[in-house]
């Protein structure tokens, strides 16, 4: 029972910061292919703000293969638990800052299409929802980091 537990919680932190990014890079993608239409010049700028979405199902992935890790100490049910609670922030901030990354990213592809010189700025803002997935992120490590002890 202890490792279906822990388990659950590895399996959380990969799948929903994975469906968050899945989501995110999809919105992105769809209005940058929508601006490239129009102009296919643009998709050098575009790719980036196509992409960035991707980070936080990757920021999941290192976290559950950091947890993984952990397993051998999985001996008891607070052990468990541990492993199950450390998966749950980058679990539930990579899967809404990557949808909501994924909107800003799109709303910055329609800037571009209008305004290609300041498709940086978009990136900019971006950036700010990516700040709370690598929060997330890193209060995921620091738990990981007392399991166990």
């Amino acid at each position: 029972m202890e490792q279906l537990v822990a388990y659950m919680g590895i399996a959380l932190a990969c799948a929903l910061a994975g469906i968050g990014s899945a989501v995110g890079v999809g919105i992105a993608a769809q209005a940058a292919t929508g601006v490239m239409s129009v102009d296919p010049g643009k998709f050098g700028k575009l790719l980036l703000l196509s992409a960035l979405p991707g980070t936080q199902g990757i920021y999941g992935f290192v976290i559950a293969f950091l947890l993984l890790g952990k397993m051998p100490l999985v001996t008891s049910m607070p052990v468990a638990w541990q492993v199950f609670t450390a998966g749950l922030p980058i679990a539930l901030a990579g899967l809404f800052s990557g949808i909501h990354q994924g909107k800003v990213c799109a709303g910055g592809a329609m800037m571009t299409a209008k305004q290609p010189d300041d498709s940086a700025k978009s990136l900019i803002l971006a950036v700010f929802v990516e700040f709370y997935a690598i929060l997330g992120f890193l209060v995921s490590f620091l738990m990981l980091q007392g399991i166990g002890g």
